[in-house]
């Protein structure tokens, strides 16, 4: 069977549906592909020829005077078996079928899927969906999205693959406009007529682009090929895992989206958990899970401290600390002494930390720096949670951002409160400084608990560890 990677790395793209009319996705998608500067070679197929945007269109795809490797089908369902004849004739290596209207929508739509892949096993030609905008690759600006833009495609660290028509693209959109996350390669898997999340993860783990991994899933093919290669991936990198059909209602949601056969949600769970992976249920907790882990240092420990404005929130940190299974660091005496220079009431000194009102003193920057300084030379602490109010001027964290960008040791995250435009501008210096921001800290204590449960299994005394990690 090819391998996937002759695909998303392919250097010669067709587009079947190519309309001449330039508002259609057809010709969109050619114009998107010049646009944010793929370098290979395009071309359309129409039936009555012409050009859009510069590139030549051609009435069959076999008329296409150079050899292809991903064909790009937007077209109606009942149109995608011929075409994909006429690519397995032309030696096609690929193909992202776009199209809504097979498995999911009933006994019509199952027949055509049959076909596809009927089609696709006997040609070797690989296809992703249908179902799916398909394919991203930031590397060499590949996109088969068609309302993709430069912005989308800038490179990152992130591989995601999606069950699902359009989630990828909508999350390349939505992490695009976030300070630092980009997606290396992504993968829209649709109703899996071929290509699936055990191919996707496969490809991922080899991927060096890629050093985070996430997927969405409904349902799973060929559950052993899935744990199998669940397992290769997460013995090299975090894999995060955000599967829906949790509840009945769900399940039946995602059999009329991309006719998948639910997993009891027990049994998926202890798959993701034996593996080794993420799993998360929502798309906010995914983002801040990535934060945590592109931007931070895994945690030596589970030993954590919090440096605060407000006692409440520092209290219910501890509670969420607690229930994940971590601990509030015991600090040094040394450490002690250390905050004790900015912080003149002992009582406040301990874990956690209150800054105020003894950072009037000695101002706000240098009670803040300092202390995190030494918390990050203690070796009881393994990291760090700091709890503040927004303020005006945001220019007052760039000497923290300053101190942890200069040692690395251990993960330091930030959750601010207060005015809502202070709070935005604030979190945009410190994400582009490195430093993960949460709406709140007890949302950091689980992005850290997830760290540490994932560099807990890497470890050499873990029986989850794996040498290949070295």
């Amino acid at each position: 069977m090819r391998p996937i990677r002759d695909i998303l790395e392919a250097q010669s793209v067709v587009v079947i549906g190519a309309s001449r009319d330039q508002e259609k996705p057809g010709a969109q998608l050619l114009k998107v592909l010049k646009d944010v500067g793929f370098a290979g070679r395009v071309a359309g197929v129409n039936p009555q020829g012409g050009n859009v945007f510069g590139v030549p269109l051609y009435p069959c795809v076999r008329d296409v005077p150079f050899e292809i490797d991903l064909a790009v089908l937007l077209i109606p369902p009942r149109f995608v078996p011929d075409a994909l004849r006429d690519c397995a004739v032309k030696g096609v290596k690929g193909a992202v079928i776009s199209a809504e209207g097979f498995a999911e929508t009933g006994t019509q739509g199952a027949t055509y899927q049959e076909d596809v892949r009927a089609i696709l096993k006997s040609s070797g030609m690989r296809g992703f969906g249908p179902n799916t905008l398909g394919l991203v690759n930031t590397q060499t600006k590949l996109t088969t999205s068609y309302f993709a833009n430069s912005q989308m495609l800038a490179s990152g660290h992130i591989g995601f693959a999606a069950q699902s028509g359009i989630f990828v693209g909508a999350l390349l959109r939505y992490l695009s406009s976030l300070t630092g996350l980009h997606l290396s390669k992504g993968i829209g898997l649709g109703n899996k007529v071929d290509v699936n999340e055990s191919d996707a993860l496969s490809f991922l783990a080899d991927d060096e682009q890629t050093k985070i991994i996430g997927l969405y899933l409904e349902d799973v093919k060929d559950g052993g090929r899935f744990v199998k290669n669940l397992k290769k991936a997460t013995a090299r990198k975090p894999v995060l895992i955000i599967k829906s059909g949790r509840t009945q209602a769900g399940a039946k949601a995602s059999a009329t989206h991309t006719a998948s056969m639910a997993v009891e949600d027990s049994v998926f769970d202890g798959i993701v958990r034996q593996a080794g992976a993420i799993r998360l249920h929502a798309i906010d907790e995914f983002v801040r899970t990535l934060k945590g882990f592109l931007n931070m240092p895994l945690p030596a420990g589970n030993r954590l401290a919090f440096v605060s404005y407000s006692g409440a929130q520092a209290i219910m940190s501890i509670d969420t600390t607690m229930e994940q299974g971590l601990q509030t660091a015991k600090l040094a005496d040394s450490t002690l002494a250390r905050i004790g220079r900015v912080i003149a009431t002992s009582s406040k000194t301990k874990n956690p930390i209150d800054i105020f009102p003894d950072w009037l003193t000695h101002g706000y920057e240098k009670t803040i720096t300092e202390v995190v300084k030494a918390l990050l030379d203690d070796q009881g602490v393994d990291g760090i949670v700091f709890i503040s109010f927004a303020e005006k001027n945001p220019e007052v964290y760039q000497s923290l951002i300053d101190v942890v960008q200069s040692d690395r040791r251990k993960p330091v995250f930030a959750s601010l409160l207060g005015d809502s435009r202070d709070k935005a501008a604030c979190e945009r210096l410190l994400d582009t400084g490195g430093i993960p921001c949460c709406d709140f800290p007890e949302q950091a204590v689980r992005v850290f608990a997830r760290m540490r449960r994932y560099a807990g299994r890497q470890e050499p005394n873990s029986r989850f560890y794996h040498s290949s990690v070295l």
